[in-house]
């Protein structure tokens, strides 16, 4: 359902119709984060605005939202002021950012 809509879309009408995560089961949240992501690849940060936008499960759209953006652009995708911001990871998955 989640390809139908065109990546532009409203966010808040693709939510309506595929989920926000409100159920907290997979069908009801990994296609909206993966329409969201598909859309806001070279926007890391609008992307995780518009995922806490729709309500739901917030964390866990965001976490997947962010999560498919990283692993398909780099972690350069990721705003550097975020990652300096961030608490520091133990070695060696600090090396990965």
């Amino acid at each position: 359902r989640a390809a139908r809509f065109a990546l532009d879309d409203d966010p808040l009408t693709v939510a309506a119709t595929v989920g926000n995560g409100a159920r907290v089961i997979a069908s009801d949240t990994v296609p909206f984060c993966v329409w969201l992501a598909a859309g806001h690849l070279d926007d890391y940060e609008g992307a995780l605005w518009a995922a806490a936008g729709v309500h739901g499960d917030i964390d866990t759209t965001c976490a997947i939202t962010g999560g498919v953006i990283a692993a398909a652009a780099g972690a350069q995708a990721i705003p550097a002021e975020w990652l300096a911001a961030r608490e520091p990871l133990p070695p060696p998955h600090d090396a990965l950012l």
